[in-house]
């Protein structure tokens, strides 16, 4: 039997586009904003309406992408995730952190639509990916209900610090500055407390780059208050 090689290069075969330019407030795990819309378009390579035959019976698709902000040279066999206050330390294979020997990370996502007719098509439009815009995609599969879903399944500390998300106050006056497409997607985002969970000081105002926009906001308790909102050049 032909021995495997100990190495193996990927190709990129796609590139989502997503409303998050930086990763800051990008929800930390896919579905939990399904608001958020994502186009993932193929490489000239890729760009072949037969490649997609048939995805379009699917009503969910699995992303498998790099951490392309997250590459190093080295690896560490553990990390301090930040749902557990960024203090404790735990396996880097017990954990989705995007410092691993091979970054790699993997989404499920909403297939809206398969747009053959969009430039550089077929276009995969999708829905609440957390993915940072330009993320390289390595491979596109259809979720399999059948297979893919463990409703038993056991979830480890995840399910031991589930979050039950933040209100939002959004003055009127800042919401209407929000194109209306968006305002449903900024609204879960910051629901699901896009700071840090080691920083809670109610003082500090942060500032997030959400599809065009820096938008200001600062925590006190479990409100949240947009201060103020800015197009962005």
């Amino acid at each position: 039997m032909p021995t495997a090689p100990e190495e193996m290069t990927l190709k990129v075969i796609a590139h989502i586009h997503t409303a998050f330019p930086t990763k800051f407030g990008i929800p930390r795990q896919s579905g939990l904003v399904e608001e958020l819309r994502g186009e993932v378009v193929f490489t000239p390579e890729y760009r072949s309406a037969d490649a997609v035959r048939g995805l379009e019976d699917f009503s969910h698709i699995w992303l498998v992408w790099q951490f392309s902000g997250a590459v190093r040279d080295s690896w560490s066999p553990t990390v301090r995730p930040p749902r557990l206050g960024g203090n404790t330390r735990m396996g880097v294979f017990a954990t989705r952190s995007p410092f691993r020997p091979n970054p790699i990370g993997l989404s499920c996502v909403k297939l809206e639509k398969v747009d053959y007719t969009a430039p550089g098509g077929p276009v995969l439009l999708v829905r609440g990916a957390d993915l940072l815009d330009g993320t390289p995609i390595f491979d596109v599969k259809p979720y399999v209900p059948l297979a893919d879903c463990r409703p038993q399944a056991v979830g480890g500390f995840s399910d031991q610090h589930r979050e039950d998300g933040l209100s939002v106050d959004f003055p009127p006056a800042l919401l209407e500055q929000v194109p209306e497409e968006k305002r449903a997607a900024l609204l879960g985002v910051l629901a699901q407390d896009p700071r840090p969970s080691y920083q809670h000081d109610p003082q500090r105002v942060y500032g997030m780059a959400f599809a065009g926009l820096e938008v200001r906001f600062t925590v006190e308790g479990n409100i949240l208050t947009v201060r103020g909102i800015e197009a962005k050049e």
